[in-house]
């Protein structure tokens, strides 16, 4: 079972957060007394009664299960002992009702013992998430935000995807990337990656440094996992790397390194900032020089807006990707409030799930911050 199957199970079998769990067996125990009792002794179904330990041990604990087991075979008893003796099912369906019940028990315990331990990895996925993704406030660092990140795989909740804001002493700064491929190695890049970022994006004061020290943190993580012998040696990353002077309130930094270009989304409309013009994380050794530096004008009413690939690569029935910029250029033109960054990213997120029947092939990110224009609950300050 799934986590998601998992909790839509229990949302089903809870009622203004009081389990109806016991439901179930119980109709069906009344039932098969009633059946039994008002038909012919050429219909005796009081067997049956093995059924409802069993379904019990589905759906209850496993206390609710002994006591489905216990009362079906004292049911059982009485129900038997109603009809005349040569009518009676007798010492064989009374072990198979007892010998029933003790299994059910059994496999309830099994089962709990499973959900146990499928929580307990979820919690541990979602620490991991929040270590890797750490919350951010809705107002950080001068900046409005919103994110949000959906898992192709529904159980592992965190992927290769990443992103965060650095406030610093030289401006904010912002990383969105994607690392390739699956799995705990890339969640392990992406934390190494978010850490550099973290440390560096506040310390140095030019933004090419801060991407030379990804790009090094990158080969060296690459060299490491090489060392210990997995095969992950090739592993790369895709980045947009931003900042947001304070000195230049109307100009943004950027650099980018094979990255969906991100889309300047305004009451006026969309447009697209420089694209991938520099290699990812890992593979800088190929070339000579870095990804260039480009100084962008950002107005105050803008929203910058980054995806993953898992948006602009989700596909529908016919096999046609989804239409980023023309939906957005559609929802903020219908509505120019959409720009704002909250709703802009829940449009995106619902788009896209719509528009791929909700079956995502990569993991999907899709983050939006613009300069913000009231107060700053953090540093205590006025942003524009």
């Amino acid at each position: 079972m799934t986590d998601l199957e998992y909790r839509r199970r229990r949302q089903l079998l809870r009622i203004r957060g009081h389990s109806i769990a016991w439901v179930p067996p119980l109709l069906l125990l009344v039932g098969i007394v009633l059946v039994d009792i008002n038909t012919t002794e050429w219909f005796r179904i009081v067997s049956w009664i093995v059924l409802v330990p069993g379904i019990a041990a589905a759906i209850c604990g496993v206390w609710g299960t002994a006591a489905f087991a216990v009362l079906s075979l004292v049911t059982y008893v009485v129900v038997d002992s109603l009809w005349p003796g040569q009518a009676q099912a007798g010492l064989g369906d009374f072990i198979l009702v007892a010998v029933g019940g003790f299994l059910a028990v059994l496999a309830s315990a099994v089962r709990v013992r499973q959900e146990r331990q499928m929580l307990h990895i979820r919690d541990i996925a979602e620490t991991t998430r929040r270590t890797v993704l750490r919350p951010l406030p809705p107002v950080w660092a001068g900046l409005e935000q919103a994110g949000v990140y959906l898992a192709a795989d529904v159980d592992a909740r965190v992927g290769g995807d990443f992103y965060d804001i650095q406030p610093g002493p030289h401006g904010t700064r912002v990383l969105v990337g994607d690392v390739q491929g699956k799995g705990l190695g890339a969640v392990e890049t992406a934390a190494a990656l978010l850490g550099t970022f973290r440390e560096a994006g506040y310390h140095e004061a030019d933004l090419t440094t801060v991407a030379e020290r990804l790009e090094v943190r990158m080969v060296r993580h690459r060299r490491h996992t090489t060392a210990l012998g997995r095969d992950d040696g090739d592993r790369f990353a895709t980045a947009v790397l931003l900042g947001f002077p304070e000195d230049t309130p109307g100009t943004i930094e950027l650099i980018n390194f094979g990255h969906e270009p991100p889309l300047a989304v305004g009451p006026d409309g969309v447009r697209t900032l420089p694209s991938g013009d520099g290699l990812p994380l890992g593979l800088g050794d190929l070339v000579a020089e870095r990804p260039p530096l480009h100084r962008v004008p950002l107005g105050c009413a803008e929203t910058l807006l980054m995806v993953t690939d898992g948006v602009t690569e989700a596909r529908d029935g016919a096999g046609e990707f989804y239409p980023l910029a023309r939906e957005v250029a559609r929802a903020v033109e219908a509505d120019p409030g959409r720009a704002e960054p909250r709703r802009l990213v829940r449009g995106v997120r619902d788009g896209v799930l719509r528009h791929s029947g909700g079956h995502l092939d990569d993991d999907t990110t899709v983050f939006a911050v613009r300069r913000a224009v009231r107060e700053d609950p953090v540093q205590g300050r006025l942003q524009s």
